[in-house]
């Protein structure tokens, strides 16, 4: 049996990551948190000028603010709109200097593998009772181990983006340009206004970081207006890209879509789509982008390309543990149906727990972005909301494992964008009809509670079949249960 005394392993000191390290503290378990960056959100901190368009009382674990309050702290104004920069010094930086949880982060230092103690990917026999083997290095090199008695893997996405390319691949010669290239939102106009101020820039992708980069190009043209920005994706047309808008729940987000078409009708910017790049290359001064589109082969030349085209998770350090992954959205089987981008309506959310995280590796779980795999639609609150159940799980507290008590807000408008190019049901009702939801337990949104707002109604969750945390997908044969942190009898 596995030592019960050894520690829980959090891999990333995110939002995520901290949150379940808050929730393992208040449980009176032992976490060690591994954090690949000097300071705790790395990855935040490489979007700290960004302003969220969740409000802070979606942003904000009530365990973890629970442990904040204990010390004095206060908490924003939770209708107010933080940026990541605002997130780290009013939240995640108090929250990573509590007593409770100070001593149990491992900064600069990388998580290279995870496997079982004495045993491979292999071997069955006394996999469930041997303990994880957490392979580290810091930063000066020095690799070395940690037993732990649970993984979860809260090392989200932002580090491995997609690439260029439009077929999954990255695209003819953009390794070989990467100077001239930036993933995500940079800082255009502060620490990266040179690099883009009077250039010709190409923003590809049809997201909100895509939105970001393009509105923050827009205000750099009141001095820079010399500047050229060209909005480049595999869409059809923008349309679909503006979303609810005005519709929109979260007032925030629905004022990107119409900042962003009223930079397009303004004729500040161009548009190319549907745009497939194929190949970059350097020529004269330039970039010289090579794309198909349905007008055949198409070219320009830029000077700088921010892509925004998603993230994918990385499971290079995980081969020797169980995965069990959905072929395309690389999430859990069970959560692929849940967000699948492709059919989803985000006119509600369906609920899910430590159950639809399960891997076949007992007691390794991933939380946060990248338990979506490469669906795009997470939000904090619902990686709050994971660790919450996986660590009741892990603790053996199975009632509250099971319950779903997800704190959104009613998402707004699903749009979907047609190979027509329209967006097809954006804004009206008839919407939902285009993702028919065949799940019965489904929370309507507008019926959930918000932290900080007693004025809403509280959600109706309908719970798993077992009272011990397991349903159907655990105990078809009657002895998975096991794999499934289950005793025998709880499938009987």
């Amino acid at each position: 049996m596995i030592d019960q005394q050894l520690p829980i392993a959090v891999i990333g000191a995110g939002p995520v990551g901290l949150a379940a390290a808050a929730h393992l503290v208040a449980r009176g378990e032992t976490p060690v948190v591994f954090e690949i960056g000097a300071d705790v959100a790395d990855s935040v901190r490489q979007w700290a000028h960004v302003r969220l368009f969740s409000p802070w009382r979606i942003t904000l674990d009530k365990v973890s603010v629970s442990l904040l309050e204990a010390v004095g702290w206060q908490a924003p104004d939770l209708d107010g709109l933080p940026t990541g920069s605002d997130l780290i010094t009013r939240y995640l930086q108090p929250l990573a200097e509590l007593p409770s949880i100070q001593p149990h982060l491992r900064l600069n230092t990388r998580v290279t593998a995870v496997s079982r103690q004495h045993i491979d990917k292999l071997k069955d026999a006394g996999r469930d009772d041997m303990p994880f083997v957490v392979r580290f290095q810091t930063a000066d090199g020095e690799e070395n181990e940690l037993l732990a008695k649970a993984v979860i893997d809260a090392s989200g996405t932002w580090t491995n983006a997609n690439p260029l390319g439009a077929n999954g691949l990255t695209a003819v010669g953009e390794k070989a340009n990467a100077a001239h290239i930036q993933h995500g939102i940079p800082d255009v106009l502060g620490v990266d206004r040179v690099r883009y101020a009077n250039k010709r820039v190409m923003v590809v992708g049809s997201g909100h970081s895509a939105i970001n980069a393009l509105l923050e190009l827009g205000d750099l043209l009141d001095s820079a207006p010399d500047t050229q920005i060209v909005w480049a994706m595999r869409r059809a047309s923008a349309h679909a890209a503006y979303g609810g808008q005005a519709d929109d729940q979260l007032p925030a987000r629905g004022l990107l879509g119409i900042r962003v078409k009223a930079l397009v009708e303004a004729d500040k910017l161009t548009v190319r789509a549907p745009f497939y790049i194929q190949k970059i290359q350097v020529v004269g001064n330039g970039l010289l982008v090579s794309a198909e589109s349905p007008d055949g082969n198409e070219t320009m030349t830029v000077d700088e390309i921010i892509t925004a085209t998603g993230f994918r998770p990385d499971f290079s350090f995980l081969t020797e543990l169980r995965l069990g992954l959905d072929s395309s959205l690389e999430t859990t089987p069970t959560m692929a149906p849940l967000i699948d981008p492709n059919v989803h309506s985000c006119g509600t959310v369906r609920p899910h727990g430590e159950q639809a995280l399960r891997h076949p590796e007992n007691g390794f779980y991933m939380v946060g972005m990248k338990s979506y795999g490469r669906a795009p639609t997470f939000l904090l609150a619902t990686g709050y909301e994971q660790v919450r159940s996986v660590v009741a799980a892990l603790v053996g507290d199975w009632e509250a494992a099971q319950e779903v008590q997800l704190e959104l807000p009613e998402t707004g408008v699903c749009c979907t964008d047609s190979s027509s190019g329209s967006a097809s049901g954006c804004g009206s009702e008839s919407s939902a009809a285009l993702a028919p939801l065949a799940f019965p337990n489904l929370i309507r949104l507008d019926s959930i509670p918000v932290f900080g707002n007693s004025a809403l109604q509280t959600a109706v969750v309908t719970k798993m079949d077992s009272a011990c945390g397991c349903g159907d997908a655990c105990c078809a044969d009657g002895v998975r249960s096991t794999t499934c942190g289950c005793d025998s009898g709880c499938c009987s």
